[in-house]
């Protein structure tokens, strides 16, 4: 009969095989977190190797993602679709076992790991969104959403700040389906940790309100499944278990130490460590009785039908909410949502209000939030700034999370990276706030979401100089070229409430990937459309005031700026020269246009062109041309009031008419 430290040892094997093949990887961590992982998958993990998808599966997270072979191996002995071809085939280009865990490459893979700490992070996010739906949509006997979250960590993942603004939230919301396994095994890259690592982890976490179980021996089989017990007898409090392991467990020369975390332990080392497991297959290879120990298959496909037949009794009781469950699970908008978000396009250019484009924001926000039951709201502790709240909101708690809010305090990164959690979960569109310069703190969430192409809205306020008196700390410069140069990332900054208006449908309709919506503190002048322009702001860029025939210049702007850019076209025309206004409220949209379209806006024969943004440069030189200007900003601000700064920093239509003049001289 095979043993469970046989299973274990299959991991170690495949893991050390791998790396020493790739001729790089870390091979400590899987060796160590075997014994977790082998309790864990095989007596508790609820999960369909033939449906990785399974709504009501349990997520299982691997933070410290550079042990990535961990999970590979999991994945492979349990039964997904990871063939041992692919395990060889670690860290090679086009296979489906790259360095780090990535979202959409392999199946079974629920997060993008390899930053330390956001892994985590996503798995908080994973705890509340299956909250939030099991509070939504749980009714008295049919109990359809109830699974748990699990996450692997490291000492890095504890050391990163993330780490303790996610952990303390979670502790705060009382998530008691959230599961940690610590892998204290002391050692990261410069060696033992004692010297810049020396905490009490324990306490740290019962500050935050967790259960906190052990350290137990991370490689005494029993230990572990009695703390799992224990974990999932606690309902009220997310759990930490802490598993004191050796790093490269069963290496004779390399285990405990720094040298084999992350670099392959060498052919000779490998064949003396098989001998120390009791391992005597050769590389690769992994007996017959071992894979089926593993498999995972028949009994995810019978916990999925038996979930399936459950749901089929919800579906009888609760026709509407069942059929609302599956559209919000399957990451489908409502059927009729085209028209009525186009319709709040409409009626906003209708009403041609001159107001601050973060209130314009939070009016688009209150039509959409009552178009789509799955939008999930919050702000890093600035919601009266952000102007993220509105009427039907209501913040979810430790007590009663059926609401749609999430009051985050100051944790710009934690909020960020829970929202992708949120969103990789399923069943809700996930939107959080903060101030444009404090995008920084989240710079690296924020990136993650576009490389797991997560349909997150990422919500900035205050967007320029002109937010005045709070001074450069708080005056965004460099941020939007920064996030305009992220792929898969739409960067919106809309000129007035329509613009506001049309990106918040965008970004509510847009499945392949993030969005930024970048607001005004400042009031914004209406501007005056035909149907055409309205239809085409959706294109990214679009002529917003024309001239007849061939422009002598062409002015571009985004923001705030295209009112100085029409203020200057209009005093330019009235000296004789034809001026054409293009509003660019989405580069990368505009740069997804046809080529005859994008003519059609910035005609090549007109090389008189001049953009016009209160922020750094750089992304916009590629519209201007050698023989263009950009009027911007490659300096930080000062503390003014607004009408100061803007007159010092020249973004006056004085400025424009006069570089304007230069430039056609």
């Amino acid at each position: 009969m095979t043993t469970q430290f046989e299973q274990a040892n299959a991991i170690r094997a495949l893991s050390m095989d791998a790396v020493q093949k790739a001729k790089s990887g870390h091979p400590g961590a899987p060796m160590g977190m075997a014994d977790i992982a082998t309790v864990l998958w095989g007596k508790s993990l609820k999960h369909n190797p033939t449906n990785p998808d399974w709504v009501n599966r349990d997520r299982f997270v691997l933070s410290n993602g550079h042990g990535s072979m961990l999970l590979y191996s999991l994945l492979h002995l349990t039964g997904y679709d990871l063939s041992l071809d692919e395990i060889k085939n670690f860290r090679q280009f086009g296979s489906k076992t790259p360095g780090h865990p990535e979202y959409h490459d392999t199946p079974g893979v629920e997060t993008t790991t390899g930053p330390l700490g956001q892994g985590l992070a996503n798995a908080v996010g994973m705890a509340i969104a299956e909250r939030m739906l099991a509070d939504q949509f749980n009714r008295e006997n049919h109990k359809l959403i109830d699974h748990n979250t699990w996450v692997f960590m490291g000492d890095g993942c504890l050391m990163e700040g993330i780490s303790h603004e996610v952990c303390s939230l979670a502790g705060t919301l009382g998530l008691g389906k959230l599961v940690g396994f610590y892998d204290s095994n002391g050692i990261s890259i410069d060696g033992e940790i004692e010297g810049w690592y020396s905490e009490d982890v324990k306490k740290r976490f019962e500050s935050y309100g967790w259960q906190v179980i052990g350290e137990i021996d991370g490689h005494d089989h029993a230990a572990i499944e009695a703390a799992i017990a224990e974990a999932q007898k606690e309902s009220n409090k997310p759990t930490l278990v802490i598993c004191k392991t050796i790093i490269g467990f069963g290496s004779p020369n390399k285990q405990g130490s720094e040298s084999c975390h992350g670099a392959p332990l060498g052919d000779d080392e490998i064949k003396i460590t098989r001998e120390a497991l009791n391992w005597p297959h050769p590389a690769f290879e992994v007996p017959e009785a071992i894979y089926q120990a593993w498999d995972a298959k028949e009994a995810g496909q019978q916990a999925e039908s038996q979930w399936n037949s459950a749901f089929e009794a919800y579906q009888a009781a609760y026709p509407e909410l069942a059929d609302e469950l599956l559209r919000r699970t399957q990451g489908l908008l409502p059927t009729d949502f085209e028209a009525q978000a186009q319709a709040h396009v409409l009626a906003v250019h209708e009403k041609a209000e001159t107001i601050a484009s973060r209130k314009a924001s939070q009016n688009s926000l209150t039509a959409m939030a009552g178009l789509m039951p799955e939008l999930v709201g919050g702000s890093a502790d600035l919601a009266g700034s952000n102007l993220t709240l509105w009427p039907d909101a209501k913040g979810i708690t430790a007590t009663d999370a059926s609401g749609n809010y999430i009051y985050y305090g100051v944790r710009e990164f934690g909020m960020s990276a829970i929202m992708n959690g949120i969103a990789l979960h399923g069943g809700f569109i996930p939107f959080g706030a903060t101030f444009l310069v404090f995008m920084e703190y989240a710079r690296n969430a924020l990136r993650m979401a576009a490389l797991m192409r997560q349909q997150v809205i990422f919500v900035y306020t205050h967007d320029s100089i002109a937010l005045g008196e709070d001074g450069p700390t708080h005056q965004p410069i460099e941020q939007l070229a920064s996030m305009r140069s992220t792929p898969d990332l739409s960067t919106w900054r809309p000129c007035d409430a329509v613009e506001s208006a049309v990106s918040w449908k965008y970004a509510t309709g847009n499945t392949a990937g993030p969005s930024a919506l970048v607001f005004s503190r400042q009031a914004l002048p209406h501007q005056e459309r035909d149907a055409a322009q309205l239809a085409n702001i959706e294109k990214g860029g679009y002529v917003l005031k024309d001239c007849p025939g061939t422009p002598d210049l062409i002015l571009i702007s985004a923001g705030s700026e295209v009112s100085l850019a029409m203020g200057a076209a209009e005093q330019l025309q009235s000296d004789s020269c034809n001026v054409r206004v293009v509003s660019m409220p989405c580069q990368d949209q505009f740069d997804q246009q046809d080529a005859s379209y994008q003519e059609s806006v910035l005609p090549g024969n007109v090389e008189n062109r001049i953009a016009i943004e209160a922020g750094h440069p750089s992304s916009w030189y590629k519209y201007t041309g050698l023989r263009g200007k950009v009027i911007g900003m490659d300096t930080f601000g000062a503390s003014a009031p607004i009408g100061d700064l803007l007159n010092h920093f020249g973004f006056t239509v004085e400025r424009v008419v006069a570089d304007a003049k230069a430039l056609m001289a």
